[in-house]
């Protein structure tokens, strides 16, 4: 199981830096959006448009199958479902987001804004709350308790600019929104590599 995990770990990191590269190059190769005030998802239509749309489905993928493998090796008394439930259906939002752009908004254009919207609104709430509860399990595992304490602040962190985003309309969207989607996956990537590193040194210290 250990090794499935290191081997799980590991490609959720590279799924993550798969995102953040397309994301990233996608905003430096279109020049038509200002990147400030445009969200990211204005860059899923036109140019690079697939590229990124694929990278949304890798990250869902990344979230799901992370989610699967701290569940699978937490040794904690508060382990729990309910946050692999969670990140499970972000990653279902993140993949509605990037399957519902791509055909609704020419098939079904009053009803892709409709799906557009609660797609990324599932993604984003149930990311942010994720997050929370799995930090909660994670300071109750003797293994991650010293490293939990970082991810637990980190979380309210996140869900604390998640709605400062939502609420506060004065700064830029474009940039509001990236910087929650960067703190996100800043999480997913420190849970992913911390889990590796855990994973890679416990079959050393079962051989001892």
């Amino acid at each position: 199981m250990s090794r499935a995990q290191a081997s799980i770990a590991l490609l959720a990191l590279l799924a993550l830096c798969t995102f953040v590269l397309t994301a990233a190059w996608t905003q430096w190769a279109r020049d038509d959006l200002d990147w400030v005030q445009a969200t990211l998802s204005l860059y899923l239509h036109g140019p690079w448009g697939l590229a990124l749309r694929t990278a949304y489905c890798v990250l869902a993928v990344a979230i799901i199958l992370l989610a699967w493998s701290l569940h699978a090796g937490l040794q904690s008394p508060r382990r729990s479902a309910a946050a692999p439930l969670l990140f499970g259906l972000a990653g279902l939002g993140l993949m509605g987001v990037a399957v519902g752009d791509s055909w609704l908004p020419e098939m079904a254009p009053l009803l892709a804004p409709l799906v557009h919207g609660l797609a990324a609104n599932t993604a984003f709430l149930c990311v942010s709350v994720a997050m929370l509860l799995q930090s909660w399990y994670l300071r109750a595992d003797p293994r991650w308790m010293r490293w939990a304490g970082l991810a637990w602040w980190w979380a309210w962190m996140c869900f604390a600019l998640l709605w400062l985003h939502v609420l506060w309309r004065g700064p830029p969207r474009g940039a509001g929104q990236k910087l929650v989607i960067a703190v996100v996956v800043l999480w997913l990537a420190a849970v992913a590599l911390q889990q590796w590193r855990q994973t890679r040194v416990m079959p050393d210290a079962a051989r001892r």
